[in-house]
């Protein structure tokens, strides 16, 4: 996967590859899907909810520029692997599930393979958590309509958020960056999500 997914595709953060090798996939997804766990493919979790491609996790985590001492922000946290590879790569990681069937099996998960700096809340994600940051890094996992403002408002400064923003053909995986109050959008590229639900998404749930 980290060989012929990954650094052929264009992810060269050692660290991040580092974390993708290490962090054992299958253990996220449902048992019926484990023989496809390192497949080049979203798979359903439960409750309409899907865990990434590993492309797409490590392209979010690649575009969050993290060094180690960062307290991150994770916005669908679903079965929780996004949230072992970040675990890895920073020092703190809160995470935000809407379904709290997902948070428990991520919770879970999570504890059975010793991560002990990832937080997993249940709650509207697209809200934050504004009691816990500013926040050096935001991912979210979730096709949002705009970029989210009050996700912008808990970035600290240099602080980077990478999101799916919702377009005509498809969505587009964007990196915001914050610099003294002034906010910088980069695209990566294409990619579909599960729609982001909430206050600053596509309405509650």
């Amino acid at each position: 996967m980290v060989e012929r997914q990954l650094r052929r595709r264009g992810i060269s953060d050692e660290r991040v590859l580092a974390a993708m090798g290490e962090v054992p996939r299958e253990e996220f997804v449902p048992q019926r899907y484990s023989s496809r766990a390192y497949s080049d493919s979203a798979l359903p979790i439960g409750e309409a909810q899907t865990i990434s491609q590993p492309w797409i996790v490590a392209a979010i985590c690649q575009a969050l520029e993290l060094t180690g001492p960062e307290r991150v922000l994770e916005v669908g946290t679903g079965s929780g692997y996004s949230a072992a590879i970040l675990a890895r790569l920073a020092a703190e990681v809160i995470g935000v599930e809407r379904h709290e069937s997902l948070a428990g099996t991520a919770r879970r998960a999570l504890d059975e393979l010793g991560v002990a700096n990832v937080d997993v809340l249940v709650g509207d994600g697209s809200r934050g958590v504004p009691e816990r940051g500013p926040f050096e890094a935001i991912a979210v996992h979730a096709t949002a309509p705009a970029p989210p403002l009050t996700l912008l408002g808990q970035l600290a400064d240099d602080g980077l958020l990478v999101v799916p923003i919702a377009g005509d053909q498809a969505d587009m995986l964007t990196v915001f960056r914050r610099h003294d109050g002034d906010v910088r959008r980069e695209e990566i590229g294409p990619c579909r999500f599960v729609p982001l639900i909430g206050e600053e998404g596509f309405g509650p749930g």
